[in-house]
């Protein structure tokens, strides 16, 4: 099994932790996770293509952005998960340290 498929496999476990009912899920229907800030790659285990990146937020809206300018749309997908488009392609399970760790074998450490 490629390590990609075992990140995703990771992402799809973790999400299904969160399900409606739960008294967690519950307490964050409706409020978007805070995601907005300036983040730091730590190659963890894939190596970083970019050493800095920054996310802007609109309720579930993301728009991700690293330091060449190269700027893709996200979605926070649930209170844990989120979901990077092209050039990303990439699901993100958002950890409680408020890093996100990335199906595409990155982490990124908020500042």
């Amino acid at each position: 099994m490629s390590s990609k498929s075992v990140y995703v496999s990771l992402v799809a476990a973790l999400a299904t932790l969160t399900l409606p009912g739960s008294g967690h899920a519950q307490a964050q229907q409706g409020a978007a996770t805070n995601l907005a800030g300036a983040y730091r790659c730590q190659p963890e285990p894939s190596p970083c293509p970019w050493p800095t990146m920054s996310i802007a937020q609109t309720g579930n809206t993301l728009e991700l952005k690293n330091d060449k300018g190269v700027v893709a749309d996200g979605k926070v997908t649930s209170p844990i998960t989120i979901s990077g488009n092209p050039p990303w392609n990439a699901i993100g399970v958002v950890l409680p340290d408020h890093s996100i760790q990335w199906s595409n074998g990155t982490k990124w450490q908020k500042q």
